[in-house]
């Protein structure tokens, strides 16, 4: 009588280990779906740049080009997440960037300390990140108005002390701090490529396994809720925009040293490739959602795309008109999201 059961307990049993797995599929596939999506978006673009445009995409100088210069936007673009995260967004980030260099530059032309400059530049795009937050937070401007506001007026500083010139950073190379923050591993690895690495790994575990990055998640969905929880909203909400300041001026930094020169026009490139990187990455204009590993890849699918549009002969002029689109579709789609959710 059991030798006749076996082979049905034996079907059921695999019929509930195939369940199982299907369920745990489905609950992988609804936990990571966003990065499973943005990882498989990469991967096709690759592809069709490699078909399009073999030459380029399968040598060895393009990917040092984008481990070069990829790693200017993606630091900020990766703190920029928490703040998105937490339904705000700052757009002051350019002026950011050549304000910390310009207190570099003045800090070691007055003492010769490469060094000492550098944290003097770090401390300045932490300082202004924070008023950001203060204005937003304490006076009750909305982010959007406040941050186009800001970022007028630090462009403005940076013209009025220079006079619109530029200044070497010639002095510099050579020094260990060069070497660390722009040098090259093996000689051929950049030391920004290591320092994206780093900050991308930091952030996710701020967002992931500290309380901090849970305050995050709480305020972008819903302020009273999070309020309710103890959670004190308007910290959480003013260090986001703090530590966007804090990667603005150690980019700014990078970004600079890497060409050894300070132009004061440092940052006004990078203001749509570093939004589209996070909206393509999954994040919510609307807060509340948002991956790290989404920005992370998407900041290298918008360095692929400046270079595959040349690569495979279009005219540069289609990489402006490929961020736009990225950008509408990314919030577009969020919207459908949240009002499907919503019924």
């Amino acid at each position: 009588m059991t030798s006749r059961e076996d082979p049905a307990v034996a079907v059921s049993q695999r019929r509930l280990l195939w369940e199982e797995w299907e369920d745990g599929l489905a609950r992988f596939a609804r936990k990571y779906g966003l990065q499973i999506g943005i990882i498989c978006v990469l991967l096709v673009i690759w592809g069709v740049f490699i078909i399009g445009a073999p030459a380029t995409f399968l040598s060895r100088e393009i990917y040092a080009a984008f481990m070069s210069t990829i790693p200017f936007f993606a630091l900020i673009a990766l703190p920029l997440t928490l703040v998105i995260i937490a339904g705000e967004i700052d757009l002051c980030f350019p002026s950011i960037m050549a304000m910390g260099t310009l207190v570099f530059v003045k800090v070691l032309e007055a003492t010769g300390s490469p060094g000492v400059a550098f944290v003097f530049c770090l401390v300045t795009g932490f300082l202004i990140g924070l008023l950001n937050g203060v204005i937003v937070v304490r006076l009750g401007i909305p982010s959007l108005v406040a941050t186009i506001g800001t970022q007028f007026f630090w462009r403005g500083v940076v013209l009025v002390v220079t006079g619109g010139h530029p200044a070497s950073l010639v002095p510099v190379k050579g020094t260990f701090l060069y070497q660390v923050l722009v040098g090259r591993l093996g000689g051929y690895v950049p030391a920004q490529m290591l320092w994206t690495i780093f900050v991308a790994v930091l952030v996710w575990v701020i967002l992931n396994r500290h309380k901090f990055g849970a305050h995050v998640y709480l305020t972008g969905d819903n302020r009273e809720s999070a309020r309710l929880m103890g959670v004190n909203v308007a910290r959480t909400r003013m260090m986001t925009f703090a530590l966007v300041g804090l990667a603005a001026a150690f980019s700014g930094i990078l970004a600079s040293l890497e060409v050894n020169y300070f132009w004061v026009t440092l940052g006004e490139g990078y203001l749509m490739k570093t939004l589209a990187s996070v909206y393509l990455g999954g994040t919510s204009a609307f807060g509340g959602v948002g991956t790290i590993l989404g920005t992370f890849v998407g900041c290298f699918i918008i360095g692929t795309i400046e270079a595959g549009t040349v690569a495979v002969g279009l005219s540069g002029f289609w990489t402006q008109l490929i961020y736009g689109l990225i950008i509408v579709l990314s919030v577009a789609m969020h919207a459908a999201l949240n009002r499907r959710l919503a019924k």
